[in-house]
């Protein structure tokens, strides 16, 4: 089992102040093989923080402009498991969070499961029998598409194997909310 932490849209100081309270009891050293990241982390410190819950951290840039280190990818590709992972902040796809749109990324980058932010919107589904993933914002940061009270904190934590992964969708709204979802590669 690999387990990888789907997370981004922080928009530290930006937007938000910090993660909520229950996500910070989660999230510790220790339990975490990878985190995949959307993007619009925006501080340092921020950055720091991840850090702090995994060593093994890909970024994708976000579209306020990552200064955290250097060269920042606009996208990155990633094999975990029997699984090619794509990695994009998501505002490169027009429509943003568009099904066939973020399609074509999937086909560009040639991978099993397409990660993506921007939106804000948590989301995890199968399309065209590929996974698609969005941790949505993990402070509740509001977007251009959704308002602070529409946008509620989120982020994935995913379990990877061979052939499956299983995803737990997490939401704090007033209470923590996890759905879980699973995915089975088609073998060829």
């Amino acid at each position: 089992m690999v387990f990888v932490l789907v997370i981004g849209d922080l928009h530290i100081p930006h937007r938000a102040a910090d993660l909520p309270p229950t996500f910070k009891t989660m999230l510790v050293p220790g339990k975490i093989q990878h985190i995949l990241c959307t993007g619009n982390v925006c501080t340092k410190e921020a950055f720091e923080y991840l850090k702090t819950i995994c060593s093994d951290i890909h970024l994708a840039r976000g579209d306020f402009g990552e200064k955290i280190r250097e060269n920042v990818p606009e996208y990155d590709v990633v094999t975990l498991g029997g699984f090619k992972i794509g990695l994009i902040h998501g505002h490169q796809v027009v429509p943003w969070g568009d099904k066939e749109a973020l399609a074509m990324w999937q086909r560009k980058l040639d991978v099993d499961v397409l990660v993506s932010g921007h939106t804000h919107e948590v989301r995890a589904y199968e399309h065209e029998k590929k996974f698609y993933l969005n941790p949505g914002s993990a402070t509740g940061a509001f977007s251009a598409l959704r308002s602070e009270a529409e946008t509620v904190p989120s982020f994935i934590l995913m379990d990877v194997q061979n052939t499956q992964i299983v995803t737990y969708v997490y939401q704090f709204d007033k209470e923590l909310v996890v759905r879980k979802k699973v995915f089975n590669k088609e073998e060829a």
